[in-house]
């Protein structure tokens, strides 16, 4: 199963986090996927490829809670329910 979760970068005291396609069995700091976005809790700055995201959705990937609450900010998942309901 694959879930998109955040994976830590950066230096001592001063994180900033990928958002990545990984598989559920791998650790933190494992081998992704595909990296498909940007978080920086600092600077509360946000980058998301957002096709990217939109397809693994599609695949039924998972996104962890924080990653879904910042998907919400950026108005990923509004696009993905769209997709939902254009499809079916």
């Amino acid at each position: 199963m694959v879930k998109l979760r955040l994976k830590r970068c950066g230096r001592k005291q001063r994180a900033v986090y990928r958002i990545v396609a990984i598989d559920v069995r791998s650790r933190r700091e494992g081998r992704d996927l595909q990296k498909v976005g940007f978080y920086d809790p600092i600077k509360n700055q946000t980058f998301s490829n957002v096709p990217a995201i939109l397809d693994f959705l599609e695949k039924g990937a998972q996104p962890t809670g924080v990653v879904h609450d910042i998907s919400k900010k950026a108005e990923v998942l509004p696009k993905f329910r769209l997709n939902q309901t254009k499809v079916n």
